[in-house]
């Protein structure tokens, strides 16, 4: 019995520290990246991926250094691009849906994009003492309308177990992409499933040597009919 407990102790430790990966997807791929990758070479980069989300804002007042540059230069690589947003629990939803708008609308280029991304995962102090579902959920919401309101459709939800389940109120009628980087998610109501933050490609020079993939759950045909412009 010892040695059982010893071996599920081993696997659980490598798979913790990526040396195991058992998720494998099949299907299309795309990463998400931010400034932390640094320049990237789009035309080196782009053929690990079929699409890509771009960070673009954090809260109210902060835009990614790389924004416009990766998010162009993905569209002209010939991805399929999206761009996110990093909720700040700190911040109204209606600003925070302003500073996103503003992003998007600098590049020009929101025709033929995946609906815009709200990323809703806990950090900082708000990891163990989350913020309160009746104070959260209105904020989300308030960002969704917006959102909704200017381009015409619910954008995508980025989401974790933990958040999924505390503030899923506030998700209703979204698009799910779900972070799990040891499993496969427990339900099946995700359009993308993040898989893993420990992938390595050539094409960009940042600090941070890991980017994250993703997998999208159906065809091209299906990735190309939920952009913007396509219904």
């Amino acid at each position: 019995m010892f040695l059982l407990f010893a071996a599920m102790a081993v696997f659980a430790a490598l798979l913790w520290f990526r040396v195991i990966k058992i998720n494998h997807p099949k299907g299309l791929k795309g990463a998400d990246i931010s400034s932390y990758q640094g320049q990237t070479d789009w035309a080196e980069l782009s053929q690990h991926m079929d699409f890509v989300f771009v960070k673009a804002t954090e809260g109210s007042g902060s835009t990614d250094d790389m924004f416009v540059e990766n998010f162009t230069g993905a569209r002209e690589a010939g991805l399929v691009a999206g761009a996110y947003h990093f909720f700040s629990f700190d911040s109204a939803g209606s600003t925070q849906a302003e500073n996103f708008i503003n992003a998007l609308e600098s590049t020009g280029q929101t025709e033929g994009m995946l609906p815009p991304v709200i990323d809703v995962e806990l950090y900082g102090e708000y990891t163990d003492s989350p913020k309160p579902a009746e104070e959260a959920v209105p904020e989300i919401k308030a960002m969704i309308s917006a959102i909704e309101e200017k381009y015409g459709t619910k954008p995508i939800i980025y989401t974790t177990l933990k958040t999924r389940f505390r503030y899923k109120e506030a998700f209703d009628g979204c698009m799910l992409w779900e972070r799990n980087v040891f499993f496969r998610p427990l339900h099946n109501e995700w359009t993308f499933w993040q898989y893993s933050d420990s992938e390595k490609f050539d094409g960009y020079d940042g600090d941070e040597e890991f980017i994250d993939m993703n997998v999208f759950s159906g065809s091209m045909e299906d990735l190309e009919s939920i952009t913007l412009g396509a219904r």
